[in-house]
């Protein structure tokens, strides 16, 4: 079954980068999307438009909680990502296939998407915060990923899965926060009184 699996998951990848060469000029649009900084950078300023941006009492607490989710999510889903490529190991599909590249060739494994796992983690804390804001930011990282599979460097279950990773870990970490209850308010506290919130 597994290897079905893969194989159905190979012959997708195939059929999307075929496409590749196709039209110049949306070609440059998704090595614009693909960068490792573009989408990366944007929801950073999401958050911190979140941490910062808001008056009243009632959404400041609301965002910073989703901000302060976003950023543990991020972490853990990315520690998540580096325990299991320890232990497996896939190839990237430009070191299997013929592949029409997009992007510069990166050596570590393909599986999960370590951009994914971020990107969506990042995108579950912002639920917290606010829905709207979230969906959008689910919406530019599936696109995110989709051109990283159009690009050459993933395979769509290696998105899938570093987007599930992102999504899991953060919700993981949204019910032990609310388990160790006060912490999260003292720390939201102590900032607030250091003037960074």
């Amino acid at each position: 079954l597994m290897e079905a699996v893969l194989q159905a998951d190979e012959a997708i990848f195939l059929w999307i980068n075929q496409w590749v060469g196709t039209s110049h000029l949306f070609d440059r649009v998704v090595q614009l999307v693909v960068s490792d900084y573009l989408v990366p950078v944007v929801f950073s300023l999401v958050l911190l438009g979140l941490w910062f941006g808001w008056r009243g009492q009632d959404m400041r607490e609301r965002h910073q909680r989703g901000v302060m989710l976003a950023g543990i999510g991020v972490g853990i889903a990315s520690a998540a990502v580096m325990i299991i490529n320890h232990y497996y190991f896939r190839s990237r599909p430009f070191d299997v296939h013929e592949v029409k590249l997009l992007f510069y060739t990166p050596t570590d494994s393909s599986f999960p998407a370590n951009p994914m796992a971020v990107t969506f983690a990042m995108a579950t804390g912002a639920l917290v915060a606010n829905r709207r804001i979230a969906l959008a930011m689910y919406v530019v990282a599936s696109i995110y990923g989709l051109s990283r599979v159009y690009a050459g460097v993933f395979y769509p279950l290696d998105v899938v899965g570093g987007a599930l990773i992102g999504v899991a870990t953060t919700r993981l970490v949204q019910y032990l926060l609310k388990a160790v209850e006060p912490v999260p308010t003292l720390c939201l506290k102590v900032v607030r009184f250091l003037c960074l919130a």
